[in-house]
């Protein structure tokens, strides 16, 4: 018994120790093969991958199975990683190239503009939750009406945070093109919204 639960501690250990590293460490481990690591990477990012991934095909299932691609090819291409830009954003860059491909593949079926499922945050309460629903169903039914290219970027610098460099580097674009979509998005978005009763959105 005492053998056991030192290993529990030791295995507990490992996974707090992960957990206090930064994404860049996490995927140096990755690279020499830690399975620790891989988990807790995978923990820290899957549910924004799969939100992104969902956000562009529309299909919960294929968006599952390209998650799970994304962290494949993480796992077999971490040694690749040049740290020229953040972890988060080479991943969201990997998600956006397999979703778009899968997208290609799918050329004979009709891709609805259909409202986007919602997928809570982990951290998250229940109350949190309830308390944006109404004015997320709103927003996610106006930023449905987007183009793709404008859904994109609200998609990327809204609901990823992220920069005009970084959504310009996963979608392969100048930065004065995302600076140009970003004030015709925005200027669409809030006449949509406005249209729905709601007067402003975050800057």
């Amino acid at each position: 018994m005492p053998n056991v639960i030192a290993i529990n501690a030791a295995a507990r250990n490992n996974i707090a120790a992960a957990r206090a590293t930064t994404d860049e460490m996490l995927l140096e481990s990755i690279a020499r093969g830690d399975r620790t690591a891989m988990h807790v990477l995978y923990s820290r990012h899957n549910v924004r991958v799969y939100r992104f991934v969902l956000r562009m095909v529309r299909d919960t299932t294929m968006a599952e199975d390209l998650v799970s691609q994304v962290f494949l090819d993480v796992w077999r291409t971490a040694t690749q990683f040049e740290g020229r830009s953040q972890v988060s954003t080479w991943l969201l860059s990997i998600a956006r190239f397999k979703a778009l491909t899968a997208l290609r593949q799918r050329k004979h079926e009709d891709i609805e503009q259909e409202d986007v499922l919602e997928i809570a945050d982990e951290a998250d309460t229940p109350e949190a939750s309830l308390d944006r629903a109404n004015t997320n169903a709103i927003l996610r039914a106006c930023v449905a009406k987007l183009s793709p290219a404008h859904r994109e970027i609200i998609n990327l610098v809204y609901y990823h945070e992220k920069s005009v460099e970084e959504a310009g580097e996963i979608i392969g674009i100048p930065q004065s093109t995302v600076k140009t979509r970003m004030f015709y998005a925005r200027r669409q978005l809030a006449d949509l919204l406005k249209g729905a009763g709601v007067d402003t959105i975050a800057a």
